[in-house]
């Protein structure tokens, strides 16, 4: 698997991108790359990069986020902070952005430099289970929200279709069709495969490029769901 020095996830609410941000950090983090990542999500204030500080930190990952992350304000500001991922180029850096074009346009401030670099990946996180995206076409339609208002193009895709907790095996190769489909139609290639960790072990061998998710700790609904001494990686 190649990995570009910029690593940018964006895509629908409820995509998962928040999560598959904080994975592939640790996952460059194992692979003993200085790595940063940037939570530039002013949308949505309730699954943030900030939820993983601790699995960060414990794994040397630099985390900037939003000033009042995790407070009662509703549309925190964006730090300054966040130029380093694409002035210091001796930095691995993982953004994760907003949801739709509404969220995107908060990359559009870093773009021109992160183009001025061109050693970048813009992935559009894909599940078609969530509503507004359940077609390729209705799939592409949000990509191209996203790309007019960052003026950033996406290079590739990640399929992370889920149910949430009742994903199965064969929740993820159902929606091999439309992933498929949606590569072919948008000329990108599928990146990741990306699926819970414990699913993850029975399709090992059968996808390519999977890669293992743990969760953080808002996406279980119950305390006995909760990770207990489990490692950062799987």
């Amino acid at each position: 698997m190649e990995h570009k020095r910029l690593t940018l996830f964006a895509g629908h609410y409820g995509s998962g991108k928040t999560n598959i941000a904080v994975n592939y950090a640790l996952h460059l983090a194992e692979l003993g790359k200085n790595v940063c990542i940037a939570d530039l999500d002013i949308v949505n204030p309730y699954f943030r990069t900030k939820d993983s500080a601790d699995t960060l930190a414990q794994a040397g990952v630099d985390l900037i986020s939003p000033q009042f992350a995790n407070s009662n304000v509703d549309l925190p500001a964006l730090p300054a902070e966040a130029y380093r991922l694409v002035e210091d180029r001796n930095t691995w850096g993982i953004m994760d952005i907003g949801g739709d074009d509404r969220g995107a346009y908060a990359l559009g401030r870093y773009t021109p430099f992160i183009l001025e670099e061109n050693n970048y990946r813009m992935v559009f996180v894909a599940n078609c289970y969530r509503p507004l995206t359940r077609t390729p076409e209705d799939a592409l339609e949000v990509m191209e929200e996203i790309e007019t208002a960052c003026g950033l193009k996406f290079t590739d895709i990640v399929n992370n279709s889920n149910l949430g907790s009742e994903t199965t095996p064969q929740t993820v190769l159902d929606s091999l069709d439309f992933i498929h489909a949606l590569s072919e139609r948008s000329h990108l290639p599928v990146f990741l495969h990306t699926v819970r960790s414990d699913v993850a072990e029975d399709l090992k061998g059968v996808l390519p490029n999977l890669l293992p998710l743990h969760l953080q700790a808002k996406y279980f609904d119950l305390p006995e769901q909760k990770p207990q001494n489990r490692p950062l990686w799987g």
